[in-house]
């Protein structure tokens, strides 16, 4: 044990900061305290979540280059979206939904390394075996789980700065996370995801009980969220 720590000290931190993201989100949704500590532990959260994006990266880029290539790159990261959803909010009154993709990252990548460490350790098969099955069968479903909480985080901020309890650039900052992570090479889920909302809410426009001023909105909405996507590349990337 003490061998693996050594040797992957970058992962041990990243171990660290995905716990402490799980931690503080369990705090902020079961204040122990007063409400000024559960805006602290919403916001001790997401830093610990920016940490670890941070970290990341570290170990993705190589070094920094003043270059549109290196920018390029940069702006390709998974973990780069997600320092930008972190710095978004920080400032932002709290709200609880941000903290679900976060928090699904951190406990998903925790399984992953409980399993390496189980098995680098030669530790119970048994546990392997349930950690490894657990994974593949419930990855996507919180993959999909994240790309929905993205999506949706956006009317949730335009309604709080709607009832003046959001930042008036807020939404303008969270659609640039949006455009970034449709556009992602890595992760297909939020494209996949606006794909089927859109197939769900064109069948539901297109259904005879439908009113026509909802299936108006609804074609409206459909075709403004068409215009704003960017093209998607899909370009494989090394893992």
């Amino acid at each position: 044990m003490i061998h693996h720590v050594t040797t992957n000290p970058l992962y041990c931190l990243l171990f660290f900061t995905r716990m402490a993201t799980l931690f503080f989100t369990l705090l902020h949704i079961v204040p122990f305290l007063n409400n000024n500590s559960s805006l602290s532990y919403y916001q001790k959260a997401l830093l610990a979540n920016g940490a670890t994006s941070a970290i990341r990266l570290h170990q993705r880029l190589p070094a920094f280059r003043l270059t549109r290539e290196f920018m390029d790159q940069l702006l390709a990261e998974d973990s780069c979206h997600y320092l930008f959803f972190s710095l978004i909010f920080l400032s932002h009154n709290p709200v609880t939904l941000v903290l679900l993709p976060i928090v699904l990252f951190a406990f998903l990548h925790l399984t992953r390394s409980v399993l390496t460490i189980v098995e680098e350790l030669g530790g119970n098969r048994n546990l392997s075996n349930s950690l490894s099955s657990f994974q593949s069968r419930y990855t996507p479903v919180m993959l999909q789980t994240v790309a929905l909480s993205e999506i949706f985080i956006m009317p949730v901020i335009i309604l709080a700065l709607i009832t003046g309890m959001g930042s008036i650039v807020a939404p303008f900052l969270y659609y640039r996370f949006i455009i970034l992570r449709y556009a992602s090479r890595r992760n297909p889920y939020s494209a996949q995801t606006f794909r089927q909302l859109r197939v769900t809410i064109e069948t539901f426009a297109m259904r005879p009980e439908c009113p026509n001023f909802i299936r108006n909105i609804s074609f409206k909405l459909v075709d403004l969220t068409c215009r704003l996507a960017p093209p998607r590349i899909t370009v494989s990337t090394p893992q």
